[in-house]
């Protein structure tokens, strides 16, 4: 295997081990979060409320934190986000220490690390076409895949192991040491040039840049469709926020089994993004995009009707295949068509969409469940998938030819 083009970069070098690090403590939090919630209820309904929690702040923030990003050093406001998420972290680890965690203080406590996360996305996201050059963006972007499900992977079986031996706050704190990772990388890579853009315009525009941004992704219809596609199959395909349900009510297993099934998703992302990342161009990326979204619901749909461990667990490896490929391509596009500028705006309005659609899929999903029950909220979640893209598609036909090198690709 060759070097990746992108790891010839010492700063991306710095921020993708940083990031590996990093979503590794987030994926482990996770994972215990969603343990977490299942100890405090039983009624599916409530996974709702996490969903919710962790969507709000995005609506609310993301707009704002779009144009900050875009007139702000990013690299220093990275910094001060992962310290806020560090300190969230161990609020929620110190009070599940002491007894005190409720549902009620859980959903708080998630609401408030969202919505710094909602800060911290644009911040960095928009940092890496700054660390490397545009040709090797692509390569950026599945090497960054590749640590996101990497740390996915890992994340979700060490919660399983660290909840054995030590219990569920320590999976808090272990992420809130990671954060540290994210941190350390981010003052080592030293300052960072924005590409060349707009002049920074003062501080009475905030409106006017957020409205840029809006007006720019409504008018890149390929755009559009992509963010739109990716929004329908994570909202019916919402598969990891019933997994506690179906690992303890269906498969009867405990937390090291389910700690196995919550890293299957993101080991089948993983095994894309090694994939693309030995390519220097995906042909046909239109087709892809849309066929990875449609098996994404067939994978689904097995996973709802399995009964088997290991048949759940291939179920939501294929699941992660199809999603790493399907978000390789989108993240790319949405690099290459936007402007450094406006890189950060943009980011913050599809992050509405990209967060909205698993996390909004999460209200959905328990609703369904709590009335229809867990297997019928997964099977019908896929069916839905399959049906939107399918909608999409016939609406932006030109989705399905689009090839990725197109000379203008906004179409």
């Amino acid at each position: 295997m060759m070097v990746p083009p992108a790891f010839k970069s010492r700063p991306f070098r710095h921020y993708w081990l940083g990031h590996l690090l990093s979503v590794t403590g987030s994926q482990m939090q996770l994972g215990a979060l969603y343990w977490h919630l299942r100890t405090l209820t039983d009624q599916p309904m409530m996974v709702g409320g996490i969903g919710l929690a962790r969507f709000l702040p995005v609506i609310f923030i993301s707009l704002v934190a779009g144009a900050v990003a875009d007139r702000t050093d990013r690299r220093k406001m990275a910094i001060y986000t992962q310290l806020i998420l560090v300190a969230m972290s161990l609020l929620l680890g110190f009070a599940t220490s002491r007894g005190g965690m409720t549902l009620g203080l859980l959903f708080l406590i998630v609401t408030l690390h969202s919505a710094a996360a909602a800060f911290d996305v644009p911040f960095r996201q928009a940092l890496i076409p700054a660390l490397v050059p545009r040709r090797d963006l692509t390569n950026a972007y599945s090497l960054n895949s590749i640590a996101s499900k990497i740390g996915g992977v890992l994340g979700p079986a060490l919660a399983g192991i660290i909840i054995v031996l030590g219990g569920i706050e320590w999976a808090y704190w272990m992420n809130a040491v990671s954060y540290l990772a994210v941190i350390s990388a981010l003052f080592t890579m030293g300052n960072v040039q924005k590409q060349p853009g707009r002049k920074n315009p003062g501080p009475t525009t905030t409106r006017r840049d957020i409205r840029e941004g809006i007006v720019f992704l409504f008018q890149s219809p390929l755009l559009f469709s992509i963010i739109i596609l990716d929004f329908f199959g994570t909202f019916f395909s919402s598969a990891k926020t019933l997994l506690p349900f179906v690992a303890i009510d269906i498969l009867h297993v405990g937390p090291l089994g389910y700690g196995w099934l919550f890293s299957a998703q993101s080991l089948g992302t993983v095994l894309t993004g090694l994939y693309i990342s030995q390519k220097n161009f995906l042909h046909r990326q239109g087709f892809l995009i849309s066929v990875s979204v449609m098996m994404f619901g067939v994978a689904t749909i097995i996973f709802g009707l399995s009964r088997q461990f290991w048949l759940t667990m291939g179920a939501l490896l294929f699941i992660g295949v199809f999603d790493g490929l399907s978000s390789i391509i989108r993240n790319t596009a949405r690099q290459v068509l936007t402007p450094d500028s406006m890189r950060g705006r943009v980011i913050s309005v599809s992050q509405i969409f990209l967060k909205g659609g698993p996390q909004l899929g999460e209200v959905e999903s328990g609703l369904v469940a709590q009335i229809m029950g867990v297997p019928f909220a997964l099977v019908s979640g896929g069916m839905g998938c399959i049906l939107a893209a399918w909608i999409i598609l016939k609406k932006n036909p030109r989705l399905w030819t689009f090839n990725g090198d197109e000379e203008n690709m906004q179409l």
